[in-house]
């Protein structure tokens, strides 16, 4: 099968490689698209820890099943068109038992320690057929409109702790295709004012025109902390959003917090400089809650593939370029480089 080979920073290669074999307890899959993800690029230009080279990356994937073991109880059949889910949990410890696959101690990701979706064929692993770790795409979700649901996920994992209610002023720190995913899930919960955030100020123009009744603020030119407190009455936000591996976002973050106001640090920063200073009697005497929101299980996949499918998402204006897996590495350069919103590869010709 067409492949793109890993083998460390800023070495991918498009061969030849052995199809997977489907083994009794597994599912294999025919790989249509997949999308390409920050941590992707990361992987791509850094390396990742729990990716061991030559390897097959790739997580936000769509594709059509084309064998199942004979040892696998399910209501699959040949021909679904399904999204795996990525995170895979031990199935043992009490986190797994809570349906927290995600948080798993011993969690192993598809597209990473698992075979991902940058190649024509792809196996669902024993440990995820037990985990059911998929889900079926709706008749009217295309399997290109499918490869952002794993994002959309991961969107829909961090505002179940946030309850955006209506009236609600939300602040999102970061314009890329996961800022303008939580800008549209919170208009969708009843915020009445989304503000987006972003230095790089012409691309979050470039791409919130896709977007209606989105309040843009260019750090660069402008108070941030006195413009949010200006929209709100002096109260600051009810929800803020660091959707950006950025110190400063999550630092500020508390200054244009209201009372009672809910923070998601949902992009992580870089592991060899996550150490930030916040005063936390800001926490204490205004009751504000810290949210930490890292990957998704599957009821929020199933969640995201619901909003696709009742248009209340709409994944044509996300998804900027669709490109052959030839093209991989263009396209990991082009997310980099923020010339795009949504890059999806297309795997079979």
């Amino acid at each position: 099968m067409k492949a793109a080979i890993f083998y460390g920073p800023e070495k991918i290669s498009i061969q030849q490689w052995d199809k997977p074999v489907c083994r009794d307890d597994e599912i294999l899959i025919k790989v249509y698209y997949c999308a390409i993800c920050g941590t992707d690029v990361r992987t791509f230009f850094h390396g990742h820890k729990k990716v061991i080279p030559p390897a097959i990356i790739g997580h936000e994937i769509t594709g059509e099943v084309v064998e199942i073991g004979k040892n696998v109880k399910t209501e699959l059949k040949k021909g679904d068109k399904i999204t795996p889910v990525t995170s895979i949990g031990c199935g043992r410890c009490k986190l797994c038992h809570k349906g927290l696959y995600n948080l798993c101690p011993d969690t192993k990701a598809l597209g990473y320690y698992f075979q991902g979706g940058f190649a024509e064929y792809m196996v669902i692993p024993e440990s995820a057929v037990k985990q059911n770790a998929w889900v079926i795409l709706p008749d009217n979700v295309s399997l290109l409109e499918g490869s952002l649901i794993e994002p959309l996920s991961c969107v829909i994992n961090a505002q179940n702790y946030l309850n955006i209610q209506q009236g609600d002023t939300v602040v999102i720190y970061g314009g890329g295709p996961i800022g303008f995913m939580h800008a549209v899930l919170a208009g969708a919960s009843g915020a009445r004012n989304v503000i987006m955030i972003d230095p790089a100020f012409d691309r979050l123009k470039k791409f919130a025109s896709k977007f209606s009744s989105l309040i843009l603020i260019d750090p660069n030119s402008e108070n941030t902390v006195q413009k949010v407190k200006e929209i709100t009455d002096g109260y600051g936000a009810d929800v803020i959003i660091t959707a950006c591996p950025a110190k400063q976002a999550q630092v500020e973050a508390f200054s244009i917090a209201s009372a009672h106001s809910r923070i998601s640090f949902f992009g992580g920063l870089p592991k060899d400089d996550s150490l930030v200073t916040i005063d936390t009697n800001l926490i204490h005497y205004n009751e504000i809650s810290v949210f930490g929101a890292f990957a998704s299980n599957k009821p929020d996949y199933q969640k995201a593939s619901d909003l696709i499918s009742s248009r209340k998402i709409d994944p044509s204006k996300f998804i900027t370029e669709v490109i052959p897996l030839d093209d991989i590495e263009k396209g990991i350069r082009m997310v980099k480089e923020g010339s795009v919103l949504k890059v999806v590869v297309k795997i079979q010709e």
